[in-house]
């Protein structure tokens, strides 16, 4: 019996989930939608029926997010807007808590054992995250590479001039994402009635690139006080490029390290799930009370010591 109200909350959260998340990807807007429906003709050979799912879709999704809108936090949202993933909160925590009661089900009918659920759900937990934070940094990297060239655009632009914000409309046509995606942003926002400089401030805060915060600066500045901006731009330009290239150095130099920390941190903890999997009735005497439960706690510790002594000793600053 309670197997079976196992399974039927897991199927729930699981179809809530794949819901979210395929009305997430599929990038609906109920917003445009209605706009839409003024702005084209009806298509007399259109099928009505795939609006109004649409239509329903959008409405769900609504619905799910104002129900479980306290589920979030103004920082994971901003992570991810920096991720550019088209999930709200909600709908990222539904996802999650899905994979989670998914990896319980399926650990305690493959390995039939609790204990093999509740590590493969941790496991399943922990991907989303890891995802993300991945996600976020290959982005930030990527803008990184990215931010010699569009400050160059930008000066160009406004040398040849243009304004400030053409020459962003520039960039958001020619640079390839995630710069792209991130100034058009910016464009968005000054058009909905943002002033300039804080919608840059905005940028700044979504990318965290230490380079970025120094043109934004200079540009608030230069709003201020007033001054050639081209000639302004320019500067920060070579100033950024030469960080740049320090900073690349020092990446190559510290790479194995910083790698090491990554292997030496996740290996454990990878190997205890699996061994939590194969064999749960064995790992689990290593939690029951007694001496044997100061072999997790003191291996906790010391892998979370280890992992901060090693980035500590890698860390640089360029």
């Amino acid at each position: 019996m309670g197997i079976l109200i196992v399974g039927f909350i897991v199927v729930l959260i699981g179809g809530l989930s794949v819901l979210s998340l395929r009305s997430a990807l599929a990038g609906s807007d109920d917003v445009r939608n209605r706009i839409q429906t003024y702005v084209t003709l009806p298509d007399a050979n259109a099928r009505p029926e795939r609006g109004r799912n649409r239509t329903r879709l959008a409405w769900l999704r609504l619905r799910l997010n104002a129900m479980f809108s306290g589920l979030g936090s103004e920082n994971l949202g901003l992570q991810l807007a920096r991720s550019n993933w088209r999930l709200t909160v909600p709908e990222y925590f539904m996802v999650r808590l899905g994979l989670m009661a998914a990896g319980l089900l399926l650990g305690w009918v493959i390995f039939r054992s609790p204990l093999s659920g509740m590590a493969l759900a941790l496991v399943a937990y922990m991907v989303p995250g890891i995802l993300l934070q991945r996600n976020i940094s290959r982005r930030q990297i990527a803008f990184a590479k990215q931010l010699g060239d569009v400050l160059s655009l930008l000066a160009g632009g406004v040398r040849a001039g243009y304004s400030l914000l053409q020459a962003i409309e520039v960039v958001v046509r020619e640079i390839k994402p995630p710069a792209s995606d991130e100034f058009a942003r910016v464009v968005k926002e000054v058009g909905l009635g943002v002033r300039l400089p804080e919608a840059l401030r905005n940028l700044a805060a979504r990318v965290q690139n230490a380079d970025l915060d120094l043109a934004v600066t200079a540009i608030d500045i230069q709003y201020q006080v007033g001054g050639n901006m081209a000639i302004m731009l320019a500067a920060v330009t070579e100033t950024i490029r030469e960080r740049m290239r320090l900073f690349g150095e020092v990446r190559v130099i510290t790479t194995q390290s910083r790698y090491t920390s990554y292997l030496l941190t996740a290996l454990p903890v990878f190997i205890a799930a699996l061994m939590f999997m194969i064999n749960p009735r064995y790992m689990s005497r290593l939690f029951e009370p007694g001496p044997l439960l100061c072999i997790p706690i003191g291996a906790g510790v010391g892998i979370i010591l280890g992992h901060f002594a090693i980035q500590r000793i890698i860390r640089l600053e360029v």
